[in-house]
C-alpha cells in the first residue's frame, strides 16, 4: 500500500484488511510517500488496536517532497516478504473475500496479473469506463490493451506472485505524471506475461479529484499507447487501414513512425462529405514530394487489418456497422480509441 495524504479514507481501507476471510498470514506493507497529514499515525494506531494474529504491519517512509506512486510501490514491495502481492490504494476498500478469491487463481497462474471486477464510489462515477473494464472477455484483456482507458486489468485490483513485478524491475519511478501501472503492464505483456480477471466484484474503487490518475497528461498516455501498438502489432504488418478519417484518425496517423505511415492503405468513414468530396487525406506535415495521399473509403470497402479510432458505446451506429462486416477482433481489427 503506497500512501500519500490518505487520512480521509484510511479507516475504511484498513478495516477491509482486517475483515478478510483469508485465514493465512497477511503482511500489510506500507510506504508513506511524504504525507503531510496524519496518515502514518492512523496506520500505526490501527496496527496497535488490531488484535488479529494473522496480520502484521511493516511501515516506512520519508518526509519532504513526495517521490511518486511508482517509488512508493517499489519500496513497499522491497520491504515485504510475502510470496504473493495484493495491491491496495489507501482510498480503496476490499471485499472481504478478495484475497481468497484472487489467491486461488494466482497460485495456479504464477505468471499472471490477476484482477477482478470493481464498483466506483460515488456510485455512477466513470460509468463508461467501469462498464468497459467489468465486461471485458478473457480474449479482450489482450486485444483491448491499446485503448485510452489504461490496463485492461486495472491497477487497484492487481494481485500476483511477487516475481511478476520484481522480474520486470518494478514500477517506473519518474514520479508525478508518469503512468507507472500502464508502463509496467505493457512490459509484462511484452515479456509473455498473462492477464486474468476474477469474475467477481471484489473492490470499491474510489473516484475523487485528488487521485493520482488526474496528474497524468492525456498526451503522455497517447504516446505510450502508440509506441506499444507499433511495437506489438504494426511493425509486423505489411499494411493496415485506419477507421476514422476525422480528427482522431488523422491524429493517430500523424503519431505513427515514418515506417508505419507508409503502410497505411486507406482511411474509412461513414461521412459522405469526407468520402465523396475530399476523397483523400493528404499528409501536410510530410516533407516528401509529392506528399502522401491516402484514399478515404466507405467503411464497407475497408481492407483489414483495421486500427479503429472511434470511441465505443457512444451515440451513432458504429457498433452495428462494425458487426455487419463480420470481422474478428484481434485478427482483423483492433480498437485504439
Amino acid at each position: 500500500m503506497p500512501v500519500h495524504n490518505g487520512s480521509l479514507w484510511l479507516k475504511e481501507c484498513l478495516a477491509s484488511v482486517s475483515q478478510q476471510t483469508y485465514s493465512g498470514k497477511i503482511e500489510l506493507s506500507v510506504y508513506d510517500d511524504a504525507s503531510t497529514d496524519d496518515s502514518r499515525k492512523l496506520i500505526e494506531k490501527w496496527a496497535r488496536l488490531c488484535d488479529d494474529p494473522r496480520i502484521s504491519l511493516i511501515i516506512s517512509g520519508h518526509e519532504g517532497l513526495p517521490y511518486g506512486v511508482g517509488y512508493a510501490k517499489n519500496q513497499a514491495i522491497a520491504q515485504s516478504s510475502g510470496e504473493f502481492l495484493c495491491f491496495l490504494d489507501s482510498d480503496d476498500v476490499m471485499h472481504e473475500d478478495r484475497i481468497v478469491r484472487q489467491l486461488e487463481v494466482a497460485v495456479v497462474f504464477h505468471r499472471a496479473i490477476v484482477g477482478c471486477k470493481f464498483h466506483r464510489e460515488p456510485q455512477g462515477s466513470t460509468a463508461r469506463f467501469t462498464q468497459w473494464a467489468n465486461t471485458l472477455t478473457q480474449d479482450q484483456l489482450y486485444t483491448q490493451v491499446y485503448l485510452s482507458h489504461g490496463p485492461t486489468v486495472i491497477m487497484p485490483t492487481w494481485f500476483c506472485h511477487r516475481d511478476v513485478i520484481t522480474s520486470l524491475g518494478g514500477f517506473d519511478e519518474r514520479g508525478k505524471g508518469t503512468p507507472e501501472d500502464l508502463l509496467l503492464f505493457y512490459k509484462h505483456l511484452e515479456n509473455g506475461g498473462e492477464v486474468i480477471k476474477v469474475d467477481l466484484d471484489l473492490l470499491m474503487y474510489r473516484y475523487h479529484p485528488q487521485a493520482e490518475t488526474f496528474s497524468i497528461a492525456e498526451n503522455t498516455i497517447w504516446t505510450a499507447r502508440v509506441e506499444f501498438l507499433e511495437k506489438q502489432v504494426l511493425n509486423k504488418l505489411k499494411s493496415f487501414s485506419i477507421w476514422n478519417a476525422g480528427k482522431q484518425g488523422r491524429k493517430f496517423y500523424r503519431s505513427l513512425s515514418p515506417y508505419n505511415k507508409k503502410k497505411v492503405l486507406m482511411f474509412c468513414d461513414v461521412d459522405i462529405k469526407k468520402i465523396e468530396q475530399k476523397k483523400f487525406y493528404i499528409d501536410e506535415s510530410s516533407k516528401e514530394v509529392p506528399r502522401p495521399k491516402i484514399p478515404i473509403v466507405h467503411f464497407t470497402e475497408v481492407r483489414p487489418p483495421v486500427i479503429i479510432c472511434v470511441k465505443m458505446n457512444l451515440s451513432g451506429n458504429f457498433e452495428q456497422n462494425l458487426k455487419s462486416l463480420r470481422l474478428k477482433e484481434g485478427r482483423d481489427y483492433l480498437h485504439f480509441n
